[in-house]
């Protein structure tokens, strides 16, 4: 069996993009070029009706750090609740404590408000302490799986990691993320034998909006104005060919 191809899309036309590219699976995200979070189940409703691929969601209140108040932790109780209902096919979060440490307390009731639907520890596991640590509460919490560059910003780097976490995974699905290039992936794929690979594989392109301010209103200072963040295709159905093909030869 060939490897498994998730990408990242925030919009409906990144995830046909993706599907065409040859993605297995969608995560759907918000505001995905600023690292991700929460989208509008509207969203999820129009890429789950028009597109046949498995569909699971991130839940995550704001942009940066896994750290999260009282009132954003009663909206992901809402969202894990929303998306159960929705049929998501599973959630990607994650809380840390100002230590670095698991949230376990508050990640265990999003995993009981999850019933049978999947739960996976998303990319906060990157920024936990004691990595191992945090990966053997997780098994024994019940996440289905866990996403993981291993603890790098390339995951080629992470390596070591990874293929520690995927000798003692036993049923728990490691997912590779971070920065990967497809000519990076067949040694990758010689240490670790990972069979899960995500990404977002975005490029910067131009707006169509032809009617220009010198200077946008809304616009936060230091983003670059009229430009929009798209599903690169070239990049995702480089990477699945990689995957395919160093996969093929070695199964």
């Amino acid at each position: 069996m060939g490897a498994v191809l998730e990408v990242c899309v925030d919009t409906i036309d990144s995830a046909f993009e993706a599907q065409r590219a040859g993605a297995d699976r969608l995560v759907i995200c918000s505001g995905l070029a600023l690292g991700g979070t929460t989208p509008n189940i509207n969203l999820f409703y129009e890429v789950r009706n028009n597109l046949d691929l498995p569909v699971s969601v991130l839940v995550k209140p704001h942009f940066g750090d896994y750290c999260c108040s009282s009132a954003e932790f009663e909206i992901m109780k809402n969202d894990v609740a929303l998306f159960r209902d929705a049929g998501a096919d599973a959630v990607l979060t994650g809380i840390l404590m100002p230590d670095g440490s698991l949230d376990v307390l508050r990640l265990d009731e999003l995993i009981v408000l999850a019933g049978r639907m999947k739960m996976v520890l998303n990319r906060a596991f990157d920024e936990c302490r004691e990595p191992e640590e945090a990966f053997q509460r997780a098994k024994m919490m019940g996440f289905g799986g866990l996403v993981t560059s291993g603890q790098c910003r390339r995951s080629y780097d992470g390596r070591g990691l990874i293929a520690r976490l995927l000798i003692n995974a036993d049923d728990m699905e490691v997912t590779v993320a971070g920065e990967m290039e497809p000519q990076e992936f067949a040694a990758f794929y010689r240490v670790t034998a990972a069979s899960v690979y995500q990404g977002n594989w975005l490029k910067k392109a131009d707006s169509p909006m032809q009617n220009r301010k010198k200077r946008r209103l809304m616009q936060p200072e230091g983003l670059q104005e009229y430009a929009v963040w798209q599903t690169d295709t070239k990049k995702i159905a480089a990477m699945r060919a990689a995957m395919d093909g160093d996969t093929i030869h070695q199964g």
